[in-house]
């Protein structure tokens, strides 16, 4: 299988691509906005501004195969922009769900016409993303979505982190078993996320660091520390490779991520997340490819004929850290802010050394 092979087998990847031709063609855009609200389980209500008589205009009926012909007219013969692959990642990312169905682009991605449409994109993006399939680097970033002033020492207990995460996986595994019908299809909803995510790090550049974010709070501040660690590395790169880990170290979260899994998946069944304190006796961290992200991330990933897993709350080349292996590295705490509640970020004046990142 092919890079641009793995990039399409994701939601994730295929919402990149995706993004990147909207955002080059009107045209597109406009047949993947149309087409989505008609797919889309919750497509919300369209309000037209300053058009007569707009409550009672009909929507325009946009089919797979003629979003599918716009793509594979679109001109995208200029090179991808940094720029534009920074927001078409961005989108993807944001658009990230674990806990109701897929949203509209999602679905229309994921369409079989649209997809192999897409392959083209996919492939001019594997050329303009070289850090698709790069392993860990002892140099890393964390994010503290907190002023400077405010931000607090990167954590240096993880075993602590680790065991805490576990008893709490534990007692709402057995609440949810009591407290919780069997049914996938009751409006119950709760916990995700399939990590502790205060002990990620990343080795992306700032900005990508800060737009990278599922499920994003809307931060406007963050403090990005400088990190440095090293030691037995875990690369996961594939659903594959989370599957193997998941196989290896299962901690069943059935109960507890039954409901809002079936939504993303639409499989009724046993989930299994890694045990992350049984994992950190052999790895000190385990790193997440960008392309395993894009691959892998909400999607259902099955682990055997019984169980299976998804990667949530995770973040495009982060690295999550299991035992005390990784310090603050030289160089100041850099303040950046959000520009008036869009997704630009722009160091803070006072914040030296931000032009190299």
């Amino acid at each position: 299988m092919t890079i641009s092979d793995e990039l399409l087998r994701g939601p994730r990847g295929r919402r990149l691509c995706l993004s990147v031709v909207v955002g080059a063609d009107d045209a597109v855009r406009s047949a993947v906005f149309w087409l989505g609200h008609q797919l889309d389980p919750n497509p919300g209500t369209i309000i037209r501004f300053g058009v007569e008589g707009g409550d009672d205009v009909e929507d325009p009926t946009v089919t797979e195969a003629e979003v599918a012909d716009l793509i594979l007219r679109s001109d995208l013969t200029a090179p991808i922009s940094e720029d534009a692959v920074r927001d078409a990642m961005g989108e993807s990312v944001d658009h990230a769900r674990y806990w109701q169905h897929a949203d509209g682009a999602d679905l229309v991605a994921a369409l079989p016409r649209v997809r192999e449409a897409l392959r083209p994109v996919a492939e001019r993006l594997v050329a303009a993303m070289p850090e698709l399939s790069a392993p860990f680097t002892t140099t890393q970033w964390a994010v503290d979505w907190r002023p400077e002033s405010d931000s607090a020492p990167i954590e240096r207990d993880p075993a602590a982190v680790l065991a805490r995460w576990t008893a709490e996986q534990q007692a709402n595994e057995r609440r949810s078993i009591i407290d919780r019908t069997a049914d996938p299809r009751a409006g119950a909803s709760g916990t995700w996320w399939s990590l502790p995510g205060e002990l990620l790090t990343t080795r992306a550049r700032v900005l990508d660091a800060l737009q990278y974010v599922e499920d994003s709070l809307g931060w406007e501040v963050a403090t990005i520390i400088p990190v440095r660690g090293a030691g037995r590395i875990l690369e996961v790169s594939s659903g594959e490779d989370w599957a193997e880990l998941c196989r290896e170290y299962p901690m069943d979260v059935t109960a507890s991520r039954r409901h809002d899994w079936f939504w993303v998946t639409g499989r009724d069944g046993r989930w299994v997340i890694p045990d992350w304190e049984s994992v950190a006796q052999r790895w000190d961290a385990v790193h997440l490819t960008t392309l395993g992200y894009l691959s892998a991330a909400t999607r259902l990933i099955d682990v055997d004929d019984e169980r299976a897993t998804v990667i949530a709350g995770w973040a495009p080349d982060s690295t999550m850290w299991l035992t005390d292996a990784a310090r603050e590295w030289e160089g100041p705490r850099q303040q950046w802010r959000r520009v008036e509640g869009g997704a630009i970020w722009e160091r803070e004046p006072t914040t030296p050394g931000a032009d190299e990142l």
